[in-house]
């Protein structure tokens, strides 16, 4: 493997016969423009990550010939060993992508054993006159410079970089991008349909609850002649040290203590959603345990001093106000890892749970042994849970350098995965950002294959991006096997369930048992897109406002569910109001285009389509969303026309056609051609 993650566009131009200026070659409907790299078919552009684009270079330039994957390597990636996989992405992109000949016969030929070949009759345009069409209304934002997505120069997420440089470059913090990238870096999704909105909202939870786990309600226990069900509330660990900026790390520790203590059979742990209410409250004990339904409550304080850490930690029983147990540690922050394990080994025994020798070895487990990655973890879980455009690509670039100071540390890869992803669906990213995400979740199980968060990142992608149901779903359910209590996992797969068809109610079941397990989390609280009852699907959004009236997410929800009641009125208010939230998306567009349809206001749904059509031409806009649009505006041959497009660059919500509202095209045997490319 090579030691870099991802090779920076610095390193972009083949080492290789250089093409001279406005080399074109065309076959077919293709024209391929040598100099900047950039397919089109029949004078509209598709965008190619530029490896994938110089790997079709390689094939053009040696037309006919057979070449074996190591040429390839060879070519592709001089100076570099990488893996093959990482080719086989590449190869598996163009074929999608450029299809078959009219003939019948692929472009690209796969001889056993021997190499591939490329089999199109090609054509060199020499003389320099052809232009770069300009017709296309959607074109990718400044694909060379600026829009840094999953497959631009990408190596493997296993190839580390030794020089930490290298991810300034491939992995820039938002404060160091160019300042075109910075004004619109700060952009959040609200998803205009109620099953896009439940995926992002799973993407946001596979964040926020990583390592904030659950409340499980386990089987009872027989201690001391009774039989009680054994229950603790850790409180959110108190940051004394004064810095804001440790806020991540008095977070994560709590949010790891509450996962450690999750794996002891017969012990009922308070999930994070749920004590969380309390950070900041200096608040009783005995009233917490009224509250909260347990028998004891746990209090910390965290002091860092330098590179010196002080915890303090009293364990209190909420039926009395007693002290059952006080302890106070002292470690240098090289060994914070070790301190976690240490504090919930020596806490279980307090609350008379019974260890095993099977809970001691879950107990000692540590996902790092190197306290830095592990520090670089949490700020990296912190910064992506918060999913702006410009907290992911910090996110990104803490958790690259996690993996960098650990190469086997499997937790940080399914965590690198979920914000590569979620730069594409919360943040109106390039779908090809998912290509990363999944070579990241792919590495997360390849290392530590009991990973349920590894093999739920993968899960997402098989299913998201290269629309293997089947083979999705076995991950789903592997993940479901090592976790049955992540409600995450249950909602995620609760969501694919629902995007299938034809089994709604195992999608319903999914979704209620994320609400039973996370009760006071928003979206698993409203369980969206689980209820066809409109007036229980109000109730339930509006009390996931309720909880969290700043989650744009529950807000553009409500406005869906206001518009199908024809509240038209609220629903606008909603829908701005979810625009006001996150500013500078591009679904909250969508939702209001297609309330103002409803509402008998088709000229203001067009002043957004005009919009959106503007805005493609200097950044990067799905075309999903505009198809969108263009469908509830009766549209039928613009909205067809813009699915394909989506389809060409493999749209995640491409997955979510069978069951939102295509009611303008539905019958045209165009879009069931769709519908079965994608796997329905």
């Amino acid at each position: 493997m090579s030691s870099n993650l991802a090779l920076g566009f610095s390193e972009f131009n083949l080492r290789m016969d250089n093409p001279p200026v406005q080399k074109i070659y065309e076959f077919e409907d293709f024209r391929f423009d040598a100099e900047h790299l950039m397919l089109y078919r029949r004078g509209e552009s598709i965008p190619l990550a530029p490896k994938a684009a110089e790997t079709l270079l390689v094939f053009i330039e040696r037309r006919g010939q057979i070449l074996s994957k190591e040429k390839l390597i060879e070519q592709i990636w001089p100076d570099a060993f990488v893996e093959e996989s990482n080719l086989y992405l590449y190869l598996s992109v163009l074929r999608q992508t450029l299809g078959n000949q009219k003939s019948g016969t692929p472009y690209l030929e796969t001889l056993r054993r021997r190499g591939y070949r490329f089999n199109g009759s090609v054509q060199l345009i020499s003389d320099g006159s052809w232009e770069e069409p300009h017709s296309a209304p959607v074109q990718v934002i400044e694909p060379i410079d600026s829009f840094r997505s999953a497959t631009t120069d990408s190596l493997p997420v296993n190839d580390l970089p030794t020089d930490p440089s290298v991810w300034r470059q491939t992995n820039p913090a938002v404060n160091d991008l160019p300042e075109s990238r910075r004004d619109w870096s700060l952009r959040r999704s609200s998803y205009a349909a109620i099953g896009v909105i439940a995926l992002v909202a799973a993407l946001a939870l596979s964040y926020t609850y990583s390592f904030r786990r659950r409340s499980i309600n386990r089987q009872s226990i027989n201690s001391n002649k009774t039989t009680q069900n054994k229950s603790i509330a850790v409180m959110p660990f108190v940051n004394e040290s004064g810095d804001p900026k440790l806020e991540y790390l008095s977070d994560g520790l709590t949010g790891n203590l509450i996962e450690s203590l999750s794996k002891v059979p017969g012990l009922d742990v308070k999930a994070f959603s749920t004590v969380v209410r309390y950070k900041g409250a200096n608040s009783d004990a005995r009233r917490i345990g009224q509250e909260l339904n347990v028998e004891a409550v746990l209090y910390s304080r965290l002091i860092e001093t330098g590179e010196d850490l002080t915890l303090q930690v009293e364990l209190v029983d909420s039926r009395n106000g007693n002290n059952l147990w006080r302890r106070t540690y002292q470690k240098k922050v090289s060994g914070l890892v070790v301190l976690q394990s240490e504090l919930a080994r020596e806490l279980v025994p307090k609350l008379s749970a019974p260890i095993t020798d099977k809970t001691r070895e879950k107990l000692a487990k540590h996902d790092t042994e190197n306290s830095d990655a592990y520090l670089l973890y949490l700020r990296g879980v912190n910064h992506a849970r918060k999913l702006t455009a410009q907290d992911i690509n910090q996110a990104i670039e803490f958790l690259s350098q996690a993996i960098q100071k650990d190469a086997e540390y499997a937790k940080a890869y399914a965590a690198l995965a979920n914000a590569h992803r979620s730069l594409t669906l919360c943040c109106d990213g390039h779908p090809s950002e998912l290509l990363q995400a999944k070579l990241a979740a792919q590495k997360a199980v390849d290392l530590d294959d009991e990973l349920a968060e590894g093999h739920g990142a993968l899960a997402a992608c098989t299913w998201m991006y290269d629309w293997k149901w089947a083979e999705a779903e076995r991950e789903f359910r592997r993940a479901l096997e090592l976790d049955p209590n992540s409600a995450t996992s249950h909602f995620q797969y609760g969501d694919f369930l629902g995007r299938m068809g034809g089994r709604s109610a195992e999608a319903a079941a999914e979704k209620d048992r994320a609400a039973e397990l996370e009760p006071n989390e928003p979206f698993f609280a409203a369980r969206i897109g689980s209820s066809p009852d409109p007036e229980k699907a109000l109730e339930r959004i509006l009390y996931a406002i309720e909880l969290n009236p700043n989650f744009n997410f529950s807000h553009t929800m409500a406005a869906l569910i206001y518009s199908q009641r024809k509240e038209y009125g609220k629903a606008i208010a909603e829908a701005r109001l979810a625009k006001k939230l996150s500013p500078d998306q591009t679904w909250s567009d969508v939702i209001l285009s297609n309330i103002f349809v409803n509402a008998g206001r088709p000229e203001e749904s067009r002043a957004i389509l005009d919009q959106l059509l503007l805005r493609s031409k200097s950044r990067f806009v799905p075309p999903y969303h505009i198809a969108m649009v263009y469908n509830s505006l009766g549209d039928k041959e613009r909205a067809l026309y813009w699915l394909e497009r989506a389809y060409a660059i493999r749209d995640p919500k491409m997955t979510f056609l069978k069951t939102m509202n295509w009611k303008n095209v539905e019958n045209d045997p165009r879009f069931q051609d769709i519908l079965r490319r994608v796997g329905f």
